[in-house]
C-alpha cells in the first residue's frame, strides 16, 4: 500500500511533519510518501495562494501514477485543487480537511474547526458546504496564527491554539475541535496535553481513510476475485 500526502506548498518541513505524523497511524506494511509541491507559495493561506498551488498538483500526478501510488491525500486543510486532483488522477484522492469532517461524521460529533488566519476561513467555511458538512460545523474559529508560525511550533503557538479549543468547549455547543492546518499534525500531543476536548487531526483521519480508500478501489477480476 502505497499512500503519497502531496503538499500544495512550497515548505519541505511541513511536508516531512505530515509524513511523520501518518506514519505514526499507519501499519508498517504502508508506505507513506511526501512530496513537496516546489513550484507552490511558501504557505496556502486563502483562496489566490490555492490558485498558485494547483498547477504544481497536477504536474505531479503522472509521476505519482509511475510510483504505484494507491492513494494520493492532499497535505493541506483547504483542501488545494482536491475536485481537479479527483478528476485527473489515477487512483482516489483525499483531502485532510475532508478527512477530518468526515471522521467527525463518523463518531457522530459537531465539530469546531481551530485554523490559522481569518483569510482561511471562507475556503473552509466553502469546502464545508460543498462536502456536505455544514450541518455538523458548530463554528471556524481562526486563532491569528500564519502557516509558517504553526509550523514552527513552541510554547505560545500551542498554548494559543489550546486557547481557542477551550473557547470553542465553552461557546460552540461542538463535541470536538478539528485542528485546521496541516502545520498543526505535528502538534497534536502537545496541543492534546493542554485540553481534555477530544481532538481530530486531518493528517491521521486521512491516514486511517486511506487505508479504507485503497482497499475499496482496489481492482477486481471478472469473476468478482480480488485481482
Amino acid at each position: 500500500m502505497h499512500i503519497l500526502y502531496l503538499n500544495p506548498n512550497s515548505t519541505a518541513s511541513i511536508t516531512e511533519s505530515i509524513v511523520a505524523a501518518a506514519r505514526t497511524a499507519l501499519p508498517a506494511a504502508a508506505t507513506v510518501m511526501g512530496w513537496t509541491n516546489d513550484d507552490g507559495p511558501p504557505a496556502i493561506q486563502g483562496p489566490e495562494d490555492g490558485a498558485a498551488a494547483i498547477p504544481g498538483l497536477l504536474a505531479r500526478l503522472a509521476a505519482a501514477r509511475e510510483a504505484g501510488v494507491d492513494v494520493i491525500v492532499i497535505a493541506c486543510f483547504d483542501d488545494t485543487g482536491l475536485n481537479d486532483l479527483r478528476a485527473a488522477a489515477h487512483c482516489p484522492v483525499l483531502g485532510i480537511g475532508q478527512s477530518a469532517y468526515a471522521m467527525a461524521g463518523l463518531l457522530g460529533r459537531r465539530f469546531s474547526v481551530i485554523t490559522t488566519l481569518a483569510v482561511s476561513v471562507p475556503v473552509i467555511r466553502d469546502n464545508i458546504r460543498r462536502q456536505g458538512f455544514d450541518s455538523n460545523c458548530a463554528a471556524i474559529r481562526p486563532t491569528g496564527l500564519p502557516v509558517l508560525t504553526v509550523e514552527a511550533g513552541g510554547e505560545a503557538v500551542v498554548h494559543r491554539i489550546a486557547q481557542e479549543i477551550a473557547a470553542a468547549a465553552r461557546e460552540d455547543g461542538g463535541a470536538t475541535a478539528v485542528l485546521g492546518c496541516a502545520g498543526m499534525a505535528g502538534l497534536r500531543e502537545a496541543i492534546t496535553a493542554k485540553t481534555a476536548f477530544p481532538i481530530i487531526d486531518g493528517v491521521r483521519a486521512s491516514a486511517y481513510l486511506a487505508m479504507a480508500a485503497a482497499g475499496i478501489d482496489r481492482p477486481r477480476s471478472g469473476k468478482g476475485e480480488p485481482a
